[in-house]
């Protein structure tokens, strides 16, 4: 009798996080990792002031926080497919218009069409659908979906030499392209749960009985948004995740402070590269130890590393005024501990949310996340902007967004857990 060799099929879930990962690890690459240097060049051309343009990204910010709550019910209502696809269109169109701009107005115009376009066409909606496909390795799953954002972050210095050698016009109207190229084809791998094409959460094959009695308890599990609300655990873990969301804006305005504080654009184009080695490096690790350790212990450990990260800017910069640290004690705070500590937060705080809240409204639950993150990521850059112009110095606002890091540690310590 011939030997039949045993077919190993992919769970499904896996080609959705893999294709996702590529879309989240471009958006990271070209803006929220990557926009500093465009930044910078553009504050260099037109010759805005700080706050004038660090209010523009903080009314990014803001509109996304007030559009995040509802892309859970859009996805629910369109299916993730059309909502991405329309996502996409926009985010793509917003970078040719930038590329195209010569006043601010069109600034603020491409940045509020970009919010829309990002926020439903990446980071929510994959959160959305990996955590519908996935419920024991749904820590390893967001991790592994998060390290596309996380590489990301070591493209900088690519970024920064295309906009030395072609501008920072035609850089974006190519990103913006790119946008197309690349997300259209992931819009089609998405799919709303696995139950609706007869598989379930982790790739796990139950008997077809327990599968019709499974799949409705498990899409149902969770709590209603109303009561998430009425939470407290859901305000302390919307508030805590939110000053981190506050220290990581503050990237935009990292390669403009360290050129201030004297270093030179290769250096600082080099330094937050490294960084986000550190930033692949949390996502990682916290993949493999997410579902061994309480969370909370581990995202209370992220934070504390977040703020020893923000803590070695303020100390770079100090050495402007105040010298009573090394510079490279800064520098190697930053590179060492900015990129780890958010890195590893970022999928820890995801899957907590799903393991407090379950999985029925995780979309929405996620959105309302984003959206507090929103305010606070607001808030950010306003700070930076307006400390420069009436200081003229950048480390001072660093110094605040550490303290406010700190803060959040407790949050997270304190939070018990609940019945769903």
């Amino acid at each position: 009798m011939p030997y039949k060799k045993k077919e190993t099929k992919i769970f499904y879930g896996w080609w959705i996080v893999i294709s996702s990962g590529i879309v989240q690890w471009y958006s990271s690459a070209v803006f929220w990792r990557g926009f500093p240097p465009f930044f910078d060049a553009i504050l260099s051309t037109f010759g805005w002031s700080s706050a004038a343009t660090g209010a523009a990204l903080s009314v990014q910010r803001s509109e996304s926080g007030l559009i995040s709550p509802f892309v859970g019910t859009v996805i629910k209502k369109f299916g993730p497919k059309k909502v991405m696809a329309f996502g996409i269109f926009l985010t793509g169109g917003s970078f040719i218009w930038m590329s195209r701009m010569n006043s601010l107005w069109e600034f603020y115009g491409s940045i509020i069409v970009l919010t829309f376009g990002m926020s439903f066409g990446t980071f929510i909606i994959f959160v959305a659908v990996v955590g519908n496909w996935f419920q024991k390795n749904r820590g390893k799953a967001l991790s592994i979906l998060m390290l596309g954002a996380g590489l990301g972050g070591i493209t900088i210095p690519l970024i920064v030499l295309g906009i030395d050698t072609f501008g920072w016009r035609d850089m974006l109207l190519c990103i913006g392209v790119g946008f197309w190229i690349i997300g259209f084809p992931t819009s089609l791998v998405l799919r709303s749960n696995p139950e609706d094409y007869g598989q379930y959460p982790d790739g796990e094959k139950p008997t077809s009985k327990e599968m019709a009695i499974l799949a409705k308890d498990q899409r149902e599990s969770g709590m209603e948004v109303k009561e998430v609300l009425r939470n407290r655990n859901f305000w302390q873990l919307a508030f805590a995740t939110g000053l981190s969301q506050a220290v990581f804006t503050s990237n935009l305005f990292h390669f403009t402070a360290f050129k201030e504080f004297g270093l030179t654009t290769t250096f600082a184009a080099l330094i937050i590269g490294f960084s986000w080695w550190g930033d692949i490096a949390g996502r990682v690790t916290i993949g493999f130890i997410t579902d061994k350790f309480d969370r909370k212990i581990l995202l209370s450990i992220s934070f504390t590393l977040l703020s020893l990260g923000i803590i070695g800017i303020s100390i770079i910069g100090s050495q402007n005024n105040y010298s009573f640290l090394p510079q490279s004690l800064g520098i190697v705070l930053f590179i060492v501990f900015f990129g780890l500590g958010f890195g590893s937060s970022v999928p820890l705080r995801l899957t907590l949310a799903a393991d407090y809240f379950g999985r029925k409204n995780f979309g929405s639950v996620v959105g309302i996340l984003n959206s507090v993150g929103a305010i606070f990521g607001t808030f950010a850059p306003l700070l930076i902007g307006l400390t420069k112009d009436f200081t003229g110095h950048y480390e001072y606002a660093f110094y605040i967004l550490s303290l406010m890091m700190i803060l959040a540690v407790p949050l997270v310590l304190t939070l018990k857990k609940v019945n769903k």
